[in-house]
């Protein structure tokens, strides 16, 4: 509903004037048709006369009335409506017509601003007015009693009903369009939200491979760092080879750093490197074994016969849960065994799992040192492996083994066309794997 405004504006006033003319126009084409008909003559003031000049100040009074109709529309309504009784006392009589015309467009205004509750009591009383001002400008002689009183109710419901009508039409395309427009507001925020959540996403997602990719090689270089410091004075040869595999890791690491910046600048499609998959895994296991784990890599299977059937993310997801997972066992447990297997012996399910003995140092009967309280929570690993478990439809199961060990377990569904089985083959090797 639109505002009120306090004082009339411009366009106010120019529909007051426009509604001035328009009356007095009309009223002079009455006098003009009357005195035509000389027989009439009576029913109209006489041009220049008391009544004549009394009939236009009533005109110019609801004119200016007009200007204040979205002011105060109900009070003017009324007020506009009041000059019909006046014009009649004016002596009007045929041309009292003419002093509906204000009144229709007050009470057009009337219906568009207003409620129903408070306006229609005001259209009511214009009405009446409208119907006892034109009763008043009937001729007593010779007209019969019914017409004397149906015509006046005619033109009450008229005037008054016309302009209720078009004021209901217009302010109801009003409202929708208004209804509209909240609406094409509303979805905007909307998708200004679910772009807001989409970038929330991907910046997670860019913050978990950093993670993934810094820690897996950071934590391998600080494990041999620590041994170089201890091999530089007693086997100095060591010591250069140890620093040969930190270069090593650092540019892998480096390597991996870029690989994810061109996905991001170029699109996956676009990408010099292709994104890791589940063949990528020894890499992982020899840089653990490289980082002073024994490690080993065992399959069960044929996994590269499921390979197509998990598709490119779900490799991607278990390619950074064992790299992460190792990326731990080298930074809490360095100096254990651990075991990755490589389970594909169910054609619809693809297990991979991290296992790995107790930290060689003891942590206390209670085994809850820092490498348990890391792994229960103390870091982002584990999140991020249950993110991108979720985003796969896999199980991730991770938990301490009754040895004091920690073991991750990866479960991801394997996704095979209606009617179609995947072959079995021939057990694929894997070079450093253990069938």
């Amino acid at each position: 509903m639109p505002s009120s405004p306090r004082t009339p504006t411009r366009p106010d006033l120019a529909v007051a004037g426009g509604t001035c003319v328009l009356a007095i126009t009309a009223l002079l084409s009455v006098l003009a048709a009357v005195q035509l008909d000389p027989t009439a003559a009576g029913a109209t003031p006489s041009p220049g006369s008391g009544p004549w000049w009394f009939a236009i100040a009533v005109l110019v009074a609801q004119s200016v009335a007009v200007a204040f109709r979205r002011v105060h529309p109900r009070p003017v309504l009324v007020l506009v409506a009041a000059g019909v009784p006046a014009g009649a006392l004016a002596g009007l009589g045929d041309a009292i017509g003419v002093t509906s015309v204000p009144v229709l467009v007050a009470a057009y205004t009337a219906t568009v601003v207003g409620t129903w509750r408070r306006t229609v009591p005001a259209l009511a009383v214009a009405a009446l007015l409208v119907a006892a001002g034109t009763f008043m400008a009937q001729p007593a002689d010779d007209v019969p009693l019914l017409v004397r009183l149906g015509a006046p109710v005619v033109q009450a419901l008229s005037v008054v009903g016309i302009a209720v009508v078009v004021g209901v039409v217009v302010g109801s395309r009003r409202e929708a369009a208004e209804a509209r427009a909240r609406q094409v507001e509303a979805l905007s925020r909307e998708q200004g939200a679910l772009l807001e959540a989409a970038v929330a996403r991907e910046r997670a997602a860019m913050a978990r491979e950093l993670h993934d990719i810094a820690a897996h090689h950071l934590s391998g270089i600080a494990v041999m760092t620590g041994a170089i410091g201890r091999q530089i004075d007693v086997d100095p040869e060591a010591a250069k080879a140890a620093v040969q595999r930190v270069r090593a890791e650092t540019s892998g690491m480096l390597d991996e750093l870029r690989t994810l910046v061109r996905l991001l600048r170029e699109g996956p499609e676009e990408a010099e490197h292709p994104v890791e998959t589940l063949a990528a895994v020894p890499g992982l296991v020899e840089r653990a074994r490289a980082s002073g784990v024994d490690a080993s890599l065992t399959v069960l299977g044929n996994p590269a016969a499921q390979w197509d059937a998990v598709g490119p993310l779900a490799q991607l997801a278990t390619f950074r849960t064992v790299q992460e997972a190792l990326a731990n066992v080298v930074r809490h447990a360095p100096g254990t065994d651990c075991e990755v297997v490589l389970d594909a012996r169910d054609p619809g399910v693809l297990r991979v799992s991290v296992s790995n003995g107790p930290p060689p140092v003891p942590q206390g009967p209670d085994r809850t040192g820092p490498a348990h309280e890391a792994r229960t929570g103390g870091g982002l690993g584990l999140v991020g492996m249950q993110e991108r478990a979720d985003l796969t439809d896999a199980t991730l199961t991770h938990g301490p083994r009754p040895d004091g060990g920690w073991r991750v377990t990866l479960a991801v569904p394997a996704h095979h066309d209606a009617g179609e089985a995947p072959s079995p083959g021939p057990a694929a090797p894997i070079e450093g794997a253990t069938p």
